[in-house]
């Protein structure tokens, strides 16, 4: 038996027991309570950033969908008005298509005249040669942006061969014949049509600087019909090295691949033959690939001249990991059929033997525009181009605009020189044409002096790409220039490219093309 004080003694230990129980209990339901007021307050925060997801996804959907239908379906255009001024763009390049695409034709009635119908993304150019992007991923027509404009454009597919500045008129000459082959220059329908106002903007064409055999034997890099010659001539040379009853010699001078020109025309492409080389030819010619060789020519002491000491650097230490040889201070003295000869740095020359090669270098004038200057040979004496003014006006012409690698502004013959032009002149005009929109005989020409600021260009930087995934950047920040290089400059190449394209086709098919490359390969069948 337990004595009293032992009961007493076990009384108060199981009440202290039950008080900690209890209080344990109140514990755990104050926690859980607790537990769900947090849940109650994050399931509302998880409530409404799904909501913002969902509705940015539905909203960037419709929009999608509504500029694939408004794309499809133009609306109706008014016809040309006799009363406004006519207006004709000779080109559909950088500088003219921008125009086209700014310009409000409810004040004018416009006139396009290029030997092409399209506008050619030129960056991505080099992406073709080799199959990384294909062909019409980078073509925009320019029908789809004349039939969404207000007024009716009027295109011709012909090339411009004279101009009659007395007159204001122009010799236009259609160079395709029924059967849609090209006719050569003389050969072709010829017609006449009078311009108000003329935009020139026809670029320039490939310089060769007199070499000889440059014209009869290389491949050159600035229209889309160039890029399916390149592939053309590059498959070619690859199945022709595969055939075993050749030497030695001729198979390594078949897959000899030469560039000649270190600017970024020549440099993109010398990575893009990289990466098809690594990419796909060690897939499907294995008894090849280790034979092909890649040889970049510059007659500068270093590539990409314009471009950071630290970025050319970069460049050159990654070709030499690709295996791309460089030589700089060597110039192209002839191209034959077969080989070159180089003028060495030391004065001497060689010989050297290639299956492909692709002249990348700098630009002269258009055939239409030493018309021009013959005309007003008083004020134009640089035989490059167009001499034009701050407000672009072509100099001892009147109502006369030169822009884009066509005219001589104190800028480089750059891409987004010609676009930051159009761009301009566009804008002034849209503003001069409603301003006097009462009076159809107000001189624009004289008045886009007056009452406008002139034009400045602003650098947005550049961009190249050199392989193996990797690009370069030289980018302004306000008053210095930001420097990168590497993969993640890459894909900053690749999204600034895809926001540069002029429409949302264009942006998809480039996409694409890249997704399938990553997980198809290139294309390597001959057309």
């Amino acid at each position: 038996m337990f004595s009293s004080a032992s009961r007493a003694g076990f009384r108060l230990s199981r009440a202290a027991t039950g008080t900690v129980v209890r209080r344990m209990a109140m514990s755990t339901l104050n926690s859980g309570s607790n537990g769900a007021k947090q849940a109650k307050t994050r399931t509302p925060r998880l409530r409404t950033l799904k909501r913002i997801v969902v509705g940015t996804a539905l909203g960037g959907l419709t929009y999608t969908s509504w500029l694939m239908y408004r794309n499809r379906n133009p609306e109706s255009q008014l016809p040309f008005d006799p009363s406004k001024k006519t207006l004709v763009l000779l080109g559909t390049g950088w500088g003219s298509t921008t125009v086209l695409k700014n310009l409000d034709t409810e004040n004018f009635n416009v006139v396009v005249v290029s030997p092409r119908n399209y506008f050619l993304f030129t960056p991505l150019l080099p992406s073709c040669t080799v199959g990384t992007i294909e062909n019409r991923s980078i073509m925009e027509p320019v029908r789809l942006l004349m039939r969404h404009k207000t007024r009716e454009v009027k295109f011709y597919e012909a090339e411009c061969t004279d101009i009659d500045a007395s007159k204001k008129e122009l010799t236009i000459e259609r160079r395709i014949d029924s059967d849609g082959n090209e006719v050569k220059l003389g050969e072709g329908e010829t017609t006449k049509i009078n311009y108000d106002y003329l935009i020139v903007g026809v670029g320039g064409t490939v310089n060769t600087f007199g070499t000889p055999g440059v014209e009869q034997h290389a491949c050159f890099l600035k229209e889309m019909g160039d890029a399916r010659k390149i592939r053309r001539r590059l498959m070619d040379s690859i199945e022709s090295a595969s055939f075993d009853d050749i030497t030695d010699a001729e198979r390594d001078r078949l897959l000899h691949m030469v560039v000649v020109g270190g600017g970024p025309t020549g440099i993109e492409y010398a990575g893009e033959l990289h990466d098809f080389l690594v990419d796909d030819l060690t897939q499907w010619y294995p008894e090849l690939a280790d034979r092909v060789r890649i040889t970049l020519v510059e007659a500068l002491p270093n590539v990409l001249p314009a471009f950071d000491k630290k970025l050319i650097d970069y460049t050159q230490s990654t070709f030499k990991e690709n295996k791309i040889t460089i030589l700089t201070r060597t110039m192209v003295k002839e191209v034959k059929d077969k080989s070159f000869t180089v003028q060495n740095p030391d004065g001497s020359r060689s010989e050297i033997p290639y299956g492909l090669l692709v002249w990348a270098t700098g630009i002269k004038s258009q055939p239409v525009v030493n018309k021009i200057r013959e005309q007003f040979a008083a004020a134009q004496t640089n035989g490059r181009g167009l001499l034009v003014d701050e407000y672009l006006r072509v100099k001892g012409a009147k109502d006369v605009w030169a822009l884009g690698d066509c005219a001589i502004s104190g800028y480089a013959p750059l891409a987004q020189v010609a676009a930051q032009q159009g761009k301009w002149l566009s804008r002034h005009l849209n503003r001069l044409a409603s301003e006097n929109a009462q009076n159809p005989e107000a001189d624009l020409h004289a008045m886009i002096e007056e009452k406008s600021r002139p034009f400045k260009y602003s650098s947005q930087g550049s961009l190249a790409y050199i392989g193996s995934e990797k690009a370069i950047a030289d980018l302004p920040f306000f008053n210095r220039n930001i420097t990168a290089g590497g993969i993640a400059t890459f894909w900053f190449w690749k999204s600034a490219y895809l926001s540069e394209l002029f429409s949302l086709r264009n942006s998809t098919l480039v996409a694409s093309d890249w997704v399938k490359r990553f997980f198809f390969g290139r294309d390597i069948s001959r057309e």
